[in-house]
């Protein structure tokens, strides 16, 4: 099983929205493939709460439920644990690196890395902004895990053959 983290600072925005659009796309797309899920920040200011409420109006605008999220930390097994930890800009991608050693350097990335239109690079955070920045992060969350499910469906494949 292939094991994927979404991050981003305080876990009730970005990654947890990153997290909803994942599950949803997986369900709609790819169930065969066998993928865990999960978000994290990088700082605890918001451990324990849910998403963003208005993260939580902008994904179930979309059909998705990130209602029962609770935000969490990044934790030293974490880097154990998954596969890709996909940060959603390069001050969460780099405090990740810090904090890890460097055997795993190789597994944390940008999401947008997996877009096909990367020309943003980076998630913007929408929480000091409008509902509009919300559906923002939406659209570039959702390019770029379907680039990721490619990613994920080619590994796989890769992988059933040896």
């Amino acid at each position: 099983m292939t094991s994927v983290l979404f991050v981003c600072m305080g876990n009730i925005c970005r990654s947890p929205m990153a997290e909803g659009v994942f599950r949803k796309r997986l369900t709609e797309f790819a169930e065969d493939l066998q993928v865990q899920v999960d978000s994290a920040g990088t700082h605890s200011y918001h451990a324990g709460a849910p998403p963003d409420r208005r993260a939580q109006t902008a994904t179930a605008r979309r059909g998705i439920d990130i209602s029962m999220l609770q935000a969490r930390r990044v934790v030293a097994d974490d880097f154990d644990k998954f596969d890709y930890i996909l940060a959603m800009d390069r001050d969460n991608l780099e405090l990740l690196r810090e904090e890890s050693d460097a055997r795993h350097h190789k597994k944390i990335k940008l999401l947008l890395d997996y877009s096909d239109l990367n020309r943003f690079g980076e998630v913007p955070d929408p929480y000091y902004g409008g509902s509009h920045g919300f559906e923002r992060v939406l659209d570039l969350v959702d390019e770029a895990t379907q680039g990721l499910l490619r990613e994920l469906a080619r590994q796989q494949r890769l992988s059933r053959r040896r």
